[in-house]
């Protein structure tokens, strides 16, 4: 995730950052400008129709359109944006469930042979989790008291099966009692609900006809802008359609990356990062 200042404007209008859209539309955009040129020249120097009103007309399309592209690409983004923040909701969860995870191991335990173990699951479930969502491979043997089983492709539930047996362990061992053990339970099941969501986000992205739809619209849209628009900016149009088509592209570029947080783009949720500051909470508590 790219950490910024969002007060410094100078930085923001005059620095292309390498995540920056400008940078990914480049090839189109020169396709584009070739393209508006193209018709331009066609209509103004080759086939004469400054003085036909029915190609003209063309931009009245173009102002009607303009208004169900704009409500289409505020859907698309909003949607988008939900789904990035309710991935930063649910690692917020589990920032604070693994908080008071520990803090509860700590008042119950008194082996330190036992906090020793939590202190090194607990963190372990987020680094886990962290990998799992980006399609990492995990070690077989993460730690000499933690072994995780390489036929089972779910790795987090195998790290909550093992915080959870360790629990039950000390309560058959006497260690806790039985309403501690309900206490503990909620939150090592409010683990695996963390996962499922942060599962959901992954696996069920965009509905494609609407991805797809939307697309397609932006780019009928902008290829037939020069044709309405050539007899009132002559040449300017170029320009003009070039930066229309990069506002309109950027926008769905933005909510493509957006909309699945759990990846290694710029923008993406600093999963990583969140995970070792999980440890290093539950380390200080433990």
């Amino acid at each position: 995730m790219i950490s910024y200042n969002p007060k410094d404007w100078f930085t923001f209008i005059f620095r292309f950052h390498k995540a920056d859209t400008f940078r990914k539309l480049l090839p189109l955009i020169i396709l584009i400008g070739v393209y508006s040129a193209l018709i331009a020249y066609l209509e103004l120097e080759y086939w004469h129709l400054p003085d036909d009103s029915r190609v003209k007309n063309i931009s009245i399309m173009h102002g009607m359109l303009g208004f169900v592209i704009s409500l289409l690409l505020v859907f698309r983004t909003n949607t988008a944006y939900d789904r990035w923040w309710e991935g930063r909701k649910a690692w917020g969860a589990l920032v604070n469930n693994s908080r008071n995870l520990a803090i509860k191991l700590h008042a119950i335990l008194e082996d330190e042979k036992d906090r020793s173990f939590f202190r090194k699951t607990i963190p372990l479930y987020a680094s886990i989790l962290n990998k799992h969502l980006k399609d990492e491979a995990t070690g077989k043997q993460l730690d000499e008291d933690i072994e995780l089983n390489e036929t089972h492709s779910h790795k987090p539930n195998q790290v909550a099966k093992i915080l959870f047996s360790k629990i039950n362990d000390l309560y058959k061992e006497k260690k806790i009692s039985g309403d501690q053990l309900i206490i503990l339970n909620s939150e090592i099941q409010s683990l695996t609900d963390i996962c499922g969501a942060c599962e959901r986000i992954k696996n069920t992205p965009i509905p494609y006809s609407y991805s797809v739809f939307l697309k397609k619209f932006i780019f009928f849209y902008v290829m037939t802008l020069p044709f309405g628009y050539v007899f009132n900016l002559g040449y300017f149009v170029i320009p003009v359609v070039i930066f229309i088509f990069y506002v309109l592209a950027s926008l769905e570029l933005i909510a493509e990356e957006i909309e699945e947080p759990f990846g290694h783009d710029a923008n993406d949720l600093p999963t990583t990062k969140i995970a070792e500051n999980i440890k290093k909470h539950i380390e200080e508590i433990l």
